[in-house]
C-alpha cells in the first residue's frame, strides 16, 4: 500500500492543487488508516513479529473452496461476451442469485429487479447516497459509527448527524426520534456493528421502524432506512442476525462479500430494495444511474459470476470466535474493559483510568500514542465519534494476539503510573 500523501501545511502562500473538500478530508483522514501507517513504520524498524497491529479490519482467512472453484470456472469460460459490458445494474442471473440471498436473510421476497450489483459495500453506500441526497439533507448515523460514513455523506452534499447508541451500544430509537427533522433523508444502521460488535435485536429494529413511520406521518417525508451489513454472517455464541429489510417499507440493504467470503480485495457487493419501497421505479433508476456516473459503471464481471455460483459458501468464522476469546482474556488480565462482541471482528475497549489525566489531548488518542511505545497499534475511538474508547481488530494471526499479552500488561501499568 502506498504511503499516505503528505503536504506542507505551513506555507500559507503555496497554492494547493486539490479541491478544498479533498484537502479537508486529508486533514481529517481516517484514524484507522493513520494507525495502519504507523504500524508499517514500526514493522519496518522492528520486524513484523515484534509489532502487535490491531488497527485494520482486513479479513485474513482464505476464501472457501466453493468461491475459488467458481472463480476459476468463470475465468476459464470461453462463452462469448464473458468480459464484455453488461447492464449497469448487473447480470440478470447474478441479480437473481442476490435476490434469493436477500430474500432468505430478510424474510420477504425480492426479484432480480430489486437488486443492483456494486463495487463492494462502500460502492453500494455511495451509490445510495448519490441517489437520495440533495444538498443540505441530513443522514443520521449511530455513534460509534464506521469512520468512513462522514466522508461518504460529504461526497454527496449531505450533513451527518451522529446520534448516540444506548449505554450498552444497542439502538436507541427514542434518541433517533429526537434527531429526526424534515431534512432527514435516511438513517444508516450498521449491524453487526463496527466498531462495537453489537448485533441489533429484532425488537430494537421494529421500534426504530415505528419511529420512522411516525415521523413520516407527521412531516410528510419518509426517511430511508439504510442497512449496512457486510458482517451479517460473522456472529457468535449461536446468534443469528435478524431480518431488517421487512420491518420498514422504505428500507434499503447494502452489503458485500468482503467478510462473508473473505475477498475484500475483489470489491463485489450489492444493493437490495424492499419491494414495497415508494416510487420504486424511480429509486431503482436513480441507483443504476448513480452506479454508472460515479465511475463504477458496473460491478466486476468475473466477481458477479463467482458470487452468483458460490454465495451460499461461508468463510470459517470459528477462527474469529477463537481469536475474540483469546484477546478478551488478555485484556481482562490487563484490566481493560470492553464491550462484548456479538459479531464482526472487533473489540471496542474503554481507555483505562489514569492517576494523573493529561490535559488537552483526548484520552483515547493519548492512549493510542502511548501503546505505540509498546509496539501495539489500536484505533482511537475519536475516529468513530466516540472519545474515551478505542478499537482493536482481531482478524490477525493467533500468534500476534498471544504474543501481545506481556506488552498489554506493561502498557497499562505504565499508563496508570504504577
Amino acid at each position: 500500500m502506498p504511503a499516505a500523501i503528505e503536504y506542507d501545511d505551513n506555507d500559507e502562500e503555496a497554492p494547493v492543487p486539490i479541491a478544498d473538500a479533498v484537502r479537508a478530508n486529508l486533514e481529517h483522514s481516517s484514524w484507522i488508516r493513520r494507525m495502519f501507517e504507523e504500524g508499517r513504520k514500526l514493522k519496518a524498524e522492528f520486524g513484523e513479529a515484534q509489532v502487535f497491529d490491531f488497527s485494520l479490519g482486513n479479513p485474513d482467512l482464505e476464501p472457501p473452496p466453493e468461491f475459488v472453484a467458481a472463480l476459476k470456472a468463470a475465468a476459464l469460460s470461453d462463452e462469448a461476451g464473458t468480459h464484455s459490458y453488461m447492464p449497469n445494474q448487473g447480470y440478470p442471473f447474478a441479480r437473481a442469485a442476490m435476490a434469493q440471498k436477500i430474500s432468505e436473510e430478510h424474510a420477504l421476497t425480492l426479484s432480480q429487479d430489486d437488486v443492483v450489483l456494486t463495487v463492494g459495500a462502500a460502492g453500494a453506500l455511495n451509490v445510495i447516497l448519490k441517489t437520495i441526497l440533495n444538498p443540505g439533507d441530513e443522514i443520521i448515523v449511530i455513534k460509534p459509527y464506521f469512520a468512513e460514513y462522514s466522508f461518504y455523506i460529504n461526497n454527496h452534499g449531505g450533513v451527518m448527524k451522529a446520534v448516540p447508541a444506548a449505554p450498552d451500544f444497542s439502538l436507541d430509537p427514542e434518541a433517533v426520534a429526537v434527531a429526526l427533522s424534515p431534512k432527514t433523508a435516511a438513517v444508516i444502521i450498521n449491524t453487526p456493528n463496527n466498531p462495537t460488535g453489537r448485533v441489533y435485536p429484532r425488537a430494537e429494529l421494529e421500534r426504530l421502524a415505528a419511529v420512522l413511520r411516525a415521523h413520516a406521518k407527521a412531516c410528510g417525508r419518509a426517511p430511508y432506512l439504510v442497512i449496512d451489513e457486510p458482517y451479517r454472517d460473522i456472529v457468535y455464541d449461536g446468534r443469528v442476525a435478524p431480518p431488517v429489510l421487512d420491518a420498514y417499507a422504505e428500507a434499503i440493504v447494502a452489503s458485500s462479500f468482503s467478510k462473508t467470503l473473505s475477498v475484500p480485495g475483489e470489491r463485489i457487493g450489492y444493493i437490495g430494495l424492499n419491494p414495497a419501497i415508494s416510487d420504486k421505479s424511480h429509486v431503482l433508476a436513480g441507483l443504476v444511474m448513480a452506479n454508472r456516473i460515479l465511475g463504477f459503471v458496473n460491478a466486476p464481471a468475473l466477481m458477479q459470476r463467482a458470487v452468483a455460483a458460490s454465495w451460499r459458501a461461508k468463510a470459517d468464522v470459528s477462527r474469529y470466535e477463537r481469536r475474540r476469546t483469546m484477546l478478551a482474556g488478555i485484556l481482562r488480565i490487563a484490566e481493560i474493559e470492553h464491550a462484548k462482541a456479538e459479531g464482526a471482528f472487533y473489540l471496542f475497549c474503554k481507555v483505562p483510568d489514569r492517576l494523573r489525566p493529561d490535559q488537552g489531548e483526548s484520552a483515547d488518542v493519548a492512549f493510542a500514542m502511548h501503546l505505540k511505545a509498546f509496539k501495539i497499534l489500536a484505533v482511537p475511538g475519536t475516529g468513530f465519534g466516540y472519545p474515551g474508547w478505542f478499537r482493536l481488530s482481531y482478524c490477525v494471526p493467533e500468534e500476534t494476539i498471544e504474543n501481545s499479552a506481556v506488552a498489554w500488561a506493561e502498557a497499562v501499568r505504565a499508563w496508570r503510573g504504577l
